[in-house]
């Protein structure tokens, strides 16, 4: 069984993870990796902290301690406006410090998300076709149902 952590922007800290939750259960977005037989328990979910992340220092390692393998920062991170400016620095502070994999995204884009960013300048300065890959591969149709 893989065990997860989900770590969402400050901006939505009162978000009730219903669209991350639903991806997962239909191993879409970023959750597409796994298989879907496969069990997956998700525990942890928690906030960044606010710029810049102060939670990046101690939510990870309560996360492991409950058996986290795997730490998904949440897709509004990447989608939220303007998307977080840490994302690269979360992942590799995260993955050096606590020795966890760390995946951008979890839900899918929604399509009306992509559709405003994925013409402006920062979301390619950011370059996050590479960033949020997983993110990147769903259809039209899974990114409007995620609308």
């Amino acid at each position: 069984m893989t065990k997860i952590g989900i770590i969402i922007c400050a901006r939505y800290q009162s978000c009730g993870g219903g669209k991350c939750f639903r991806a997962l259960r239909e191993r879409a977005g970023a959750f597409a990796r796994y298989p879907k037989g496969e069990p997956v328990e998700l525990v942890g979910f928690s906030y960044c902290g606010g710029c810049p992340g102060g939670n990046i220092e101690s939510v990870p390692e309560e996360m492991k301690k409950n058996g986290a393998q795997i730490i998904h920062l949440a897709t509004g991170l990447v989608v939220g406006y303007p998307p977080c400016p840490h994302l690269r620095e979360f992942k590799e502070f995260i993955e050096r410090k606590f020795g966890l994999e760390v995946v951008i995204g979890t839900h899918p884009i929604p399509l009306k998300y992509m559709t405003a960013h994925a013409e402006l300048s920062f979301w390619k300065e950011a370059d996050m076709e590479t960033l949020a890959g997983d993110l990147m591969r769903e259809s039209r149709e899974v990114m409007e149902a995620y609308n």
